[in-house]
């Protein structure tokens, strides 16, 4: 691959740092950066670095956004981002935790040249750490700073509760020129922490209501399926869900599952529903492409998300896939986290239930799945507001206006 030349023109140039980004075209890892960083390509000159993954190139252009894949480890090792994720990845693998030196000083050696060679303008880093301290660091060391934006996006708040994680976060928050979270819970969690509250803003990741997550009228939607799409890990909550599945099949025989992701706990899940006699009720279809996520969304009688609370502090921030079901019309029910109030509105109280309380969950499921039509009629006031407040064409247009504020401002 050519070498990246110095970007030319009058337009600003824009480095976004991350760890989560796809390897390839159709890559079914959370695309939730480039869908974002493609989008700023209409005002900014933008560059992603991310961490290199085997099978993925080092070097590429992805829908007008150079792509940068830097290397921390010998190909068969850079196992640290993919396939769940950072945190799940350390809990899983302890030895994963060797890696992490290498992960963040190469990234901050990539991020320094690529800075210096592109003459960039602004940075935007997703995640408080690593991405927040790379950004961070690369203003320490150069003469002209550029400003930089960190974006949470829920495990990186969450999760990571030591106190010398908790020091390195709100090092973050103070140098940073702008927060921005990507719900209103997130903004109080931020505000206890103490530093940088003023300066925290709530912007959320898009969906793309016009083009992809839109309302199908050539699918039928099911009068049975459930369906669960996400990561196989831990937050996501899905053991509740199929503990809670022979009540409704008690009541329901012809209700099935369908589950759509990957990661480090299929195998133990897949245990389960052998252990409770499942088998014949659920399907784990694997890794699904976006592009094929809104015929699932359209068919489902019922999208079900049993979000938890780890151990640890993780949870989930605001869930892309529970926004692109409503987008789809899909009725939906989600585990009592914080922060989907965002979502859900004035209908939470009906949507939001304790997925720990495997009757509670049942009887919700059950009760969506008798109502029908009252349950799309409700999805439809809440696809309204995600229309409104959430489109990705919004979104990208202030987060565009609020990185040029912070060039002007510097």
């Amino acid at each position: 691959m050519p070498e990246l030349q110095p970007l030319s023109g009058s337009r600003l140039r824009l480095l976004v740092l991350a760890s989560t980004y796809p390897r390839w075209r159709g890559d079914p890892e959370p695309a939730f950066v480039h869908e974002l960083a493609k989008r700023l390509t209409k005002r900014f000159d933008v560059t992603v670095l991310c961490p290199h993954a085997q099978g993925a190139l080092p070097r590429e252009s992805m829908d007008g956004v150079g792509v940068v894949r830097y290397r921390y480890a010998p190909a068969r090792w850079e196992t640290l981002v993919n396939d769940g994720g950072i945190v799940t990845n350390l809990r899983n693998s302890r030895w994963k935790a060797c890696l992490v030196p290498g992960f963040v000083l190469a990234q901050a050696w990539a991020a320094w040249r690529l800075r210096r060679k592109l003459r960039i303008d602004v940075v935007h880093a997703h995640w408080l750490v690593p991405q927040g301290l790379v950004a961070m660091a690369i203003q320490g060391v150069s003469r002209k700073n550029p400003p930089f934006l960190v974006t949470s996006h829920g495990a990186d708040l969450y999760a990571l509760r030591s106190r010398p994680f908790q020091a390195l976060k709100r090092l973050v928050l103070r140098r940073a020129s702008a927060v921005t979270v990507v719900s209103s819970a997130m903004r109080d969690e931020v505000a206890r922490m103490g530093p940088g509250a003023g300066k925290v803003s709530v912007l959320s990741m898009g969906v793309d209501l016009v083009s992809r997550f839109t309302l199908s009228r050539g699918i039928e939607r099911s009068g049975n399926e459930l369906l669960f799409v996400g990561r196989l890990v831990e937050k996501k909550g899905l053991p509740h869900l199929l503990d809670a599945l022979p009540l409704v099949l008690r009541e329901r025989p012809d209700v099935v599952l369908t589950i759509a992701g990957f990661g480090p706990d299929e195998h133990g899940l897949r245990g389960q529903v052998d252990r409770l006699g499942l088998a014949q009720s659920v399907r784990f279809l694997g890794a699904v492409p976006q592009e094929k996520l809104p015929a699932l969304y359209s068919r489902a009688a019922l999208f079900v998300a049993p979000f938890v609370k780890t151990t640890s502090g993780d949870q989930e921030g605001l869930p892309v896939a529970l926004m692109e079901a409503i987008a789809c019309g899909c009725p939906a029910l989600a585990g009592d986290v914080d922060g989907l109030q965002d979502i859900f509105g004035d209908l939470s109280s009906e949507c939001i239930v304790d997925p720990r309380n495997r009757r509670v969950l049942a009887d919700a499921i059950l009760r969506d799945l008798q109502s029908g039509a009252a349950a799309c009629k409700r999805t439809l006031q809440m696809r309204q507001h995600l229309v409104e407040q959430l489109d990705w064409d919004r979104i990208a247009d202030r987060y565009a206006d609020l990185l040029t504020g912070l060039v002007e401002g510097a």
